[in-house]
């Protein structure tokens, strides 16, 4: 692919360069789950009570939505050190699409999200070439994002820009 949009890689893309993410999980028979990441606090996962779970933690789906908003986070911010974008912050609103019947066993119906609805409000006084170039490759190099793209989430991103001074 040769995109004269697509920023250059920021490293050597010929030598290969694996990173490991490794987390362990706890459960004790029920839905909830302790998850120990690197040196960090525990995060659990749970479901809501209506269905079935004891709601004192975000269901794993909606872990998938935190994951995917945090990814579009540091890969904007990435991509706009890379571009010497000027921009003073970001809101993102994530919200997800499952047809319940998937993870309770119904043949046919895909256990995770079928849609998956996401708003961006960059908050920059950048022309409006520049925010399309910085959108384009955030979305091309986000893992997350590209991660449901490939499992054929329908991704619905509505990028929206505001002055810095709103």
């Amino acid at each position: 692919m040769n995109d004269p949009d697509l920023l250059p890689p920021s490293i050597d893309p010929n030598t290969r360069k694996l990173g490991v993410r490794t987390v362990f999980g706890s459960n004790q028979a029920g839905t909830r789950t302790e998850v120990k990441v690197r040196d960090f606090d525990i995060v659990c996962t749970d479901e809501p009570d209506t269905l079935g779970g004891t709601n004192t933690a975000p269901s794993p789906l909606e872990m998938a939505l935190v994951s995917l908003v945090g990814c579009d986070g540091v890969i904007i911010n990435g991509c706009a050190k890379a571009m010497g974008f000027s921009y003073s912050g970001v809101e993102l609103e994530c919200s997800g699409q499952v047809d319940i019947r998937g993870p309770k066993g119904v043949p046919g119906i895909r256990p995770y999200f079928e849609t998956i609805d996401m708003t961006i409000i960059l908050r920059t006084d950048e022309p409006p070439e520049r925010v399309e170039k910085l959108k384009k490759n955030v979305e091309f190099r986000c893992p997350i994002m590209n991660l449901m793209r490939s499992a054929g989430v329908d991704l619905n991103v509505t990028w929206v820009t505001k002055a810095e001074s709103d």
